[in-house]
């Protein structure tokens, strides 16, 4: 009977031991399933400072602003050294344009009698011809990058592009036509480089009849 006794308490404690632990364990992993959850949580509120996310986006601005500060003043310095380059250099075509009609008129020049040579029938058509061939060659020159003549002889006067240096009298023509040209005006494209010097035709004055003013005196 005591030999009974002890094995029925035996098995008690056996099957309540297993419970024990179980619990005990449960009791554990409950405890340490908040720690391990918090651990992640206190990194990310130190991600997230706000004084330091301030800092660095000040950084990170003033980094910007510094870069876009060199790049305006890189693009003013290449903007000046463009323009100057052009005005220094914006009108070679003409002017190498130019250089064969100043060779031409050279020659020309040297090729003209010199102190007390009587010159001779050649040697002045030559002259003049050299003359005329710069002239044209200068022209041609003037006309192919935009530079026109102006010459308005017989036109209406236009105070655009023209000068009255005088009045001129004028039964043939209406009043206010160019009847002389002083000086020749020029214009580049549509801009004016120089009026037009002219003279300009004006009504003509009534003429008293001789005979008439005879017989009234």
């Amino acid at each position: 009977m005591a030999e009974e006794t002890k094995k029925e308490e035996g098995a008690e404690n056996l099957s309540e031991a297993p419970a024990e632990d179980a619990a005990v364990a449960g009791t554990a992993h409950a405890d340490a399933a908040p720690d391990g959850e918090s651990a992640p949580m206190a990194d990310d509120d130190a991600g997230l400072d706000p004084v330091e996310a301030l800092i660095a986006e000040r950084d990170s601005l003033k980094d910007q602003l510094l870069r876009a500060l060199a790049d305006v003043e890189n693009m003013r310095r290449r903007t000046e050294r463009e323009m100057e380059t052009a005005r220094k250099y914006g009108h070679t075509g003409f002017s190498r344009d130019l250089v064969g009609a100043i060779d031409n008129l050279a020659r020309a020049v040297e090729a003209a009698p010199k102190g007390e040579e009587a010159p001779s029938a050649e040697a002045i058509d030559g002259l003049v011809t050299g003359i005329e061939m710069s002239w044209q060659e200068i022209q041609t020159t003037m006309e192919r990058h935009g530079i026109r003549r102006i010459s308005p002889k017989g036109e209406k006067f236009d105070y655009n592009f023209h000068q009255a240096m005088f009045e001129m009298p004028s039964a043939d023509l209406a009043p206010g036509t160019v009847v002389e040209v002083v000086q020749h005006g020029y214009v580049l494209h549509d801009r004016l480089l120089r009026p037009a010097m002219v003279g300009v035709s004006k009504a003509a004055e009534p003429q008293e009849n001789s005979e008439d003013g005879a017989e009234k005196s």
